[in-house]
C-alpha cells in the first residue's frame, strides 16, 4: 500500500475519494494528515481534528481482502485489525458495536467506510494526544507514524474473518451498556445478541453496521 503524509488537510476522506474519482490514485492508497480542519465523522457528523491525533483514510479493492468478510461488517474487520495493533502496543482500548473505540467509557475514535464499485474506502480517526469534551485520549503514549505503519502491516497480513469476529465478540459484551444508533434513532444494546457475521439481533430483527 502506497502511503502519503500531508501536514493538514480539511479530510483525508474526501481528499482520498476526490483523487480517486479523477484517477490520481488507485488502490491499495492512504491518506495521512498531521492536522485536520474538517473530518467526517458517522452519520455525517463532524469529526474534531485536534492536532497530534490520529486521521488516516485508505482505499482497497475487495479482491485483495480475505473473501470470508461479510461486506456488511467490513468497517468492524478494518476497525478490529487497528484494535490489534493498539493492543499489542499495551493498549487496553476496545470496540463498541459497530466500530467506535472506547477506553473504559469514553470514546477515543472511530471508523467510516463506503464502498465505491468494488473499493472499500475507510477513514479511521483515534485521539492520541487530545480530545473534546466528554470524548477520551488513548491509554498509552504511541505516535501516528507507529499506528500507520503498524495498521498496514497488519493489513497485510491478510487474517481471516473468523479469527477476528473471535475477538469482536468478547468486545460485543462490553457494548450492551451503551446505545447505538439505527436509523437515526439511539437504540439500547443491552438486550442485543451479535451474530457470526457481525450483525446483530435485536427485537427479533436483524441489524448490520452499514457504515
Amino acid at each position: 500500500m502506497k502511503v502519503e503524509f500531508f501536514q493538514s488537510l480539511p479530510s483525508t476522506q474526501e481528499f482520498l475519494i476526490e483523487a480517486l474519482k479523477n484517477g490520481d490514485i488507485k488502490p491499495p492508497h492512504m491518506i495521512v494528515a498531521y492536522n485536520q480542519t474538517k473530518g467526517v465523522g458517522s452519520r455525517g457528523n463532524s469529526w474534531e481534528g485536534l492536532g497530534g491525533n490520529l486521521f488516516m483514510s485508505f482505499c482497497i479493492s475487495k479482491d485483495e481482502l480475505p473473501s470470508d468478510i461479510p461486506p456488511p461488517s467490513i468497517s468492524i474487520y478494518f476497525s478490529m485489525l487497528m484494535r490489534e495493533v493498539l493492543s499489542e502496543l499495551g493498549s487496553k482500548c476496545w470496540l463498541k458495536w459497530p466500530n467506535d473505540f472506547y477506553v473504559d467509557d469514553r470514546k477515543i475514535g472511530g471508523t467510516l467506510t463506503n464502498k465505491v464499485d468494488e473499493i472499500y474506502i475507510c477513514g479511521i480517526g483515534i485521539n492520541l494526544t487530545s480530545a473534546p469534551e466528554n470524548a477520551g485520549i488513548l491509554d498509552i503514549k504511541t505516535s501516528v507514524d507507529e499506528l500507520v505503519w503498524g495498521f498496514v502491516s497488519m493489513l497485510d497480513k491478510k487474517i481471516l474473518w473468523k479469527p477476528i469476529f473471535s475477538k469482536f465478540r468478547i468486545d460485543f459484551c462490553k457494548s450492551k451498556s451503551f446505545i447505538t444508533h439505527i436509523a437515526n434513532k439511539a437504540v439500547s444494546l443491552q438486550n442485543a445478541e451479535i451474530c457470526e457475521d457481525g450483525a446483530i439481533l435485536l427485537n427479533g430483527e436483524k441489524v448490520y453496521s452499514l457504515r
